[in-house]
């Protein structure tokens, strides 16, 4: 496909460098007010432009990722250029009814959500869709599948989607972080306290994804009786451990509902 990034944040330079990475067959360029700070995106066979409506004309899929104010303005400037063309919108709170009053309903509409993590090929990208526009769907499902996993969801689940899965990135990198500042704390130097925690979050999130099974079977499996393992956990519920990512991921949805 011939893909055009409409927002050149952080967002938008992750899916354009994971298309390019780790996709074939696709062709991208994107598109950013001020694009000297991207500029380096051309280095790797990405066009980059000033105009949103440059690359219109010969796009198949177009992904919006500007934020949530700038959408209606966006969809006005691009609407003479996309009908019967596929508009991937990853802006957050920004339903599909409202995108097709303001295109007119005349191109199919995807509301996708990934995380910064799709540059390496390691997305979690939710995606919805109205019935209408299932066929149109396919395609875009079957690049974010190739970026991560891609899980089809109802669109009134993708605020809490943006939690889990985007912010969730930072969340994880919370507990890393903290895992790293231990280490430091028993003994390790900060970079090989860092390579041992990240490296063993990834191979837990590998064994999930690759077993399919509750993350309590597995814990199981490292706990033994009157084991330092199950002293430390027992230790991290009793400060609150759970129950405060929870509230957090809690607090982070009712901030997106506001």
């Amino acid at each position: 496909m011939n893909i055009h990034i409409i927002g050149g944040g952080n967002l938008g330079v992750a899916i354009a460098l994971g298309i390019t990475s780790y996709t074939s067959n696709n062709t991208v360029s994107i598109s950013r007010r001020n694009s000297q700070s991207i500029q380096f995106l051309e280095q790797k066979g990405i066009k980059v432009t000033t105009s949103n409506t440059q690359e219109l004309g010969k796009a198949d899929l177009i992904i919006l990722t500007v934020k949530p104010y700038q959408i209606a303005s966006v969809l006005v400037e691009i609407l003479p250029f996309i009908a019967n063309k596929i508009v991937a919108s990853a802006v957050s709170g920004f339903a599909i009814e409202t995108i097709q009053q303001i295109t007119e309903d005349n191109c199919s509409i995807v509301r996708i959500m990934p995380n910064i993590a799709i540059q390496f090929g390691e997305s979690a990208t939710c995606i919805a869709f109205t019935e209408k526009d299932k066929s149109a769907a396919k395609p875009v499902i079957d690049l974010f599948q190739q970026l991560g996993t891609a899980p089809v969801i109802e669109e009134k689940l993708m605020d809490a989607a943006t939690v889990l899965g985007a912010c969730g990135t930072a969340y994880a990198l919370r507990y890393i972080r903290a895992s790293m500042q231990a280490g430091i704390e028993i003994g390790f130097d900060s970079q090989t306290a860092l390579s041992i925690a990240a490296q063993t979050a990834k191979g837990a999130a590998k064994m999930l994804l690759e077993e399919k099974i509750h993350p309590e079977q597995l814990i199981d499996r490292v706990t033994t009786p009157q084991g330092c393992t199950i002293v430390g956990l027992n230790e991290m519920e009793h400060q609150g451990f759970s129950s405060s990512l929870i509230k957090g991921i809690k607090t982070s949805l009712q901030k997106i509902k506001e």
